[in-house]
C-alpha cells in the first residue's frame, strides 16, 4: 500500500502558493505560470517521472510528467492548473504560506494549488513505494483554465488518455456533470436626433429594454422547466450594458453582452435559437426595431456517464478509503475538465475541501488533500492496473 506524508505534502503546497503565479489575462504586469511551471517539472522529473513543457508564449507554460508503466494497461490523465486569480486585497499574506488549525492558507491554496499537489503526491508515494503499473500515469500541470484554457487546449492536442482525473475542490466528492456557458453580445440600433426633435429619433436604450424583458422571460418562464439531475436549471442573464452619447440626444446604439449558462444537451446552437426567436419576436410587433447579436465564446457542459471506466474506478477507491458509497455530484462552474472529456478523455473532477475561491481569505484542509492524493493513488493502482 502507499502512504501520503502529511509533512511533505504540506512541504510541496508551501513551496508551491510561494511562487506567484497570477494569470496575466486576468492581472495586468503579472509573471505567468512559468517559474512555477518549471518548479512543478524538477519536482517530477527528481521523482523520477519522464518530463516535458509546453510553451505557449509570455511565460505560460504547462509541465508535463509522465509515469510509464510495463504496457497493456489503461492510461490515466491527472490535471490541474497552475494560475491564479490576483493577490490584491488579500487579509492574509497570500504568498507566504500560513498553517492553522489544519487549514493552508494563501492564495491558490484552495483554488488549485491544493489539487495539484494532492495528484503529485499520489503519483510520489506511487514510486516511493516501488510499485509497478501496467497502464502510463500522466501528470498535466497546465496553464490558464483562470481565462481561457489555452494550457489544457494545447495538451490534449498532444497527449490522450483512457480516463482522467480533474482536482479541482470538490470538498471530496465525485463530479460527473457541470454547466457550460455561452458568451453573447445584442447590438440595438437607434437613430440620434435632439431630446426635443421626438419625431427624428429612435431610442435604442428603450428599444433595448424590449430584449431585456425577453431574457426575463427565457429566465423565468422557460429555463426554469428543464431541469438535469445533478445540476438544476440552466441560466441567463444580462452582464454588461452600454449606450447613448449625452443627454439631451437620441441613443443611436445600445449594446448588451450576456451569458447563458448550458446544461448537457444544450450547446451553442440553443443559445443562438433562443436569442433569435427573441429578436424575431420583438421586429414583428415593433417595425422600428432593429437588432444584431454575435455569439463570441463558448465552453461546452460536461457530463460523464457513471458506467465509465474512470468513474468506476474512483468510486471503488473512495469507497475503500470511506467506508461509504460515494453520491456523484454536479456543480454550477465550469472547469477544464470539459476539454479533456471534448478530446475522447472521460474525466471526474475530484479534490480537496477548503473555502475562499477567489476571495479575500482563501485556505484548503491540509488532511483533506492528503485524503484526495490517497483516493487518487488507489484510483491509479486500479484504473491502471498494477503489474504483477
Amino acid at each position: 500500500m502507499t502512504s501520503i506524508s502529511q509533512k511533505e505534502t504540506y512541504n510541496l503546497l508551501s513551496q508551491m502558493i510561494r511562487i506567484n503565479s497570477e494569470n496575466p489575462m486576468l492581472v495586468t504586469g503579472s509573471q505567468g505560470e512559468g517559474e512555477l511551471a518549471r518548479f512543478m517539472g524538477k519536482y517530477m522529473e527528481n521523482m523520477g517521472l519522464e518530463v516535458s513543457y509546453q510553451d505557449l508564449g509570455n511565460n505560460r507554460v504547462n509541465a508535463i510528467g509522465v509515469l510509464k508503466g510495463s504496457g497493456g494497461g489503461k492510461t490515466i490523465m491527472l490535471n490541474g492548473h497552475l494560475d491564479t486569480v490576483g493577490i490584491e486585497g488579500m487579509t492574509i499574506d497570500p504568498l507566504e504560506p500560513t498553517l492553522k488549525d489544519g487549514k493552508v492558507f494563501g492564495r491558490g491554496s484552495q483554488d488549485m494549488k491544493g489539487g495539484v499537489a494532492a495528484m503529485v503526491m499520489a503519483v510520489k508515494s506511487l514510486v516511493d513505494a516501488g510499485i509497478k503499473l501496467n497502464g502510463d500515469v500522466i501528470i498535466t500541470c497546465v496553464a490558464d483554465e483562470e481565462y481561457g484554457s489555452i494550457g489544457t487546449e494545447e495538451i490534449v492536442k498532444e497527449y490522450t488518455a483512457d480516463g482522467g482525473i480533474v482536482t479541482e475542490p470538490t470538498d471530496e466528492q465525485i463530479v460527473i456533470a457541470h454547466k457550460g456557458f455561452v458568451w453573447s453580445k445584442i447590438t440595438v440600433e437607434g437613430k440620434a436626433a435632439h431630446g426635443s426633435r421626438y419625431e427624428d429619433g429612435v431610442d435604442a436604450i428603450v428599444k433595448m429594454g424590449k430584449v431585456l424583458a425577453g431574457l426575463d422571460e427565457l429566465e423565468n418562464q422557460i429555463l426554469v422547466k428543464k431541469q438535469h439531475p445533478l445540476l438544476g436549471r440552466g441560466s441567463v442573464h444580462a452582464s454588461m450594458i452600454q449606450g447613448g452619447s449625452e443627454l439631451s440626444v437620441y441613443p443611436s446604439f445600445c449594446q448588451l453582452e450576456l451569458e447563458r449558462r448550458i446544461l448537457p444537451g444544450e450547446n451553442l446552437e440553443t443559445s443562438q435559437k433562443e436569442i433569435a426567436e427573441i429578436l424575431e419576436r420583438i421586429s414583428h410587433n415593433d417595425p422600428a426595431f432593429k437588432a444584431s447579436f454575435e455569439t463570441w465564446f463558448e465552453r461546452v457542459p460536461l457530463e460523464v456517464d457513471p458506467n465509465e471506466a474512470i468513474v468506476k474506478s474512483i468510486s471503488s477507491s473512495y469507497q475503500q478509503m470511506n467506508q461509504q458509497t460515494p453520491q456523484y455530484q454536479g456543480v454550477s462552474f465550469w472547469t477544464d475538465a470539459a476539454i479533456l472529456a471534448q478530446a475522447g478523455i472521460p474525466t471526474v473532477i475530484f479534490g480537496p475541501k477548503g473555502k475562499g475561491l477567489h476571495a479575500a481569505v482563501e485556505y484548503v484542509e491540509l488532511s483533506s488533500v492528503v485524503n484526495t492524493a490517497e483516493v487518487i493513488a488507489r484510483t491509479i493502482m486500479d484504473f491502471c492496473a498494477v503489474s504483477d
